[in-house]
């Protein structure tokens, strides 16, 4: 009798150790079984997706900021096909993302442009879940059929947008990519992250009222020859504003992107001039490109950054006398990552007020709470008095 009861008693402790098993297991079942939902894209539009969704094709490149962010432990693994732009147009931070996972090497690319169509043929072999597009590539997509043509295939599209109006539509699209991938949770966690970091600025920008400097930006510098390409009131217009800054091209371009002439520069006589700018070998060898993006060495960085002084635009203008020129990251238009842009801007144009702000500490944390790479800093440069 006694060893019945002791046998008994080992069931039981055996059973009790199992149930935890297979509760994890269902569990984890329940994650992987997909189902059909229904969500609205950044452009409004009500689509059916089976999420979580395993197969996802990215009609940029640069959409693995955020699919990184979201699930860490293995960004590529959901991941069929991508644009290739971030190879060219972000080759420091390709080069993380392949030393920390070499299959990205092998993952299939196609070429394109930012407003361009999809390669529908890989999209149609691949079968994927859902495929990724960026707003603006919305028109040419949609007047080529291609929506209702992979509709008809039960591939649903998706727009989202982090670049024509980052501070409106990116946590919408932080929302909308945890929904189809099962990260709600870890989506919020990166929502609330980007509250805490702007905070950081707007609250002391509310509470001082300081004085706005006038800022102009020169948008892809060095990509081009052309003067003055710049930012209306959203993207980096938007950044200026938010920073404690007055942003000129919101004063005369009616868009997100646009051009004003170096008179219309000179006019305006801006305080600062913070130019957006990249490693751009790629495209304009040997160019005036500042080499901004993780490891950048700041030495190269703010040499390159003063050659822009010299332009005609800047003759005279209070920047030039000061030498309140600043270079930052170009990608910040188009990620997620928009709060160290900020922080950074407000360091530049109100420094005695954020003394005590370091916008690489506040990316080194997001990458160590929500990024598989590690935080290398070399996203900004300045030649005025050490802000940098």
């Amino acid at each position: 009798m006694r060893r019945e009861a002791s046998v008994l008693r080992i069931l039981i402790a055996f059973l009790a150790m199992l149930v935890p098993a297979v509760a994890f297991a269902e569990e984890q079942a329940a994650t992987d079984r997909q189902a059909p939902i229904v969500v609205t894209d950044i452009a409004g539009r009500e689509v059916t997706v089976n999420a979580p969704v395993k197969r996802i094709l990215l009609g940029e490149g640069r959409q693995l900021y955020l699919i990184a962010s979201l699930d860490t432990e293995d960004p590529l693994g959901r991941v069929v096909a991508w644009r290739n732009d971030l190879i060219d147009a972000d080759p420091a931070t390709y080069a993380q993302y392949r030393e920390t996972f070499p299959k990205l090497a092998k993952l299939p690319a196609f070429p394109g442009q930012e407003n361009g169509l999809i390669d529908i043929e890989s999209t149609i072999v691949l079968r994927p879940d859902v495929v990724l597009l960026n707003l603006e590539a919305m028109r040419a997509n949609e007047d080529a059929k291609y929506i209702e043509k992979l509709a008809e295939l039960k591939i649903p599209v998706l727009y989202i947008d982090f670049r024509h109006y980052p501070l409106k539509n990116t946590e919408p699209t932080i929302r909308l990519l945890g929904k189809i991938m099962g990260r709600e949770a870890r989506a919020e966690e990166i929502i609330e992250f980007r509250h805490q970091a702007m905070a950081r600025v707007t609250d002391v920008i509310a509470r001082a009222k300081p004085e706005r400097p006038k800022v102009f930006i020169e948008r892809i510098g060095g990509y081009a020859d052309d003067c003055c390409l710049s930012f209306g009131a959203e993207n980096f217009g938007k950044y200026v504003e938010l920073a404690g800054g007055r942003n000129i091209g919101s004063d005369v371009l009616p868009s997100t992107f646009g051009q004003l002439n170096p008179e219309q520069v000179i006019a305006a006589n801006p305080e600062h001039v913070v130019v957006t700018s990249a490693d751009w070998e790629a495209y304009v060898p040997g160019g005036h490109w500042i080499p901004l993006g993780p490891g950048a060495d700041p030495k190269v960085t703010r040499q390159k950054l003063e050659w822009f002084t010299s332009r005609s635009a800047y003759t005279d203008i209070s920047a030039q006398k000061a030498q309140n020129f600043h270079g930052i990251w170009h990608q910040f238009y188009n990620s997620p990552y928009e709060f160290f842009a900020v922080q950074q801007l407000a360091k530049w144009f109100h420094p005695d007020l954020f003394a005590d702000l370091d916008p690489d500490v506040t990316f080194a944390e997001y990458h160590r709470r929500f990024l598989p790479i590690p935080y290398k800093p070399g996203y900004a440069a300045s030649l005025a008095a050490r802000t940098d």
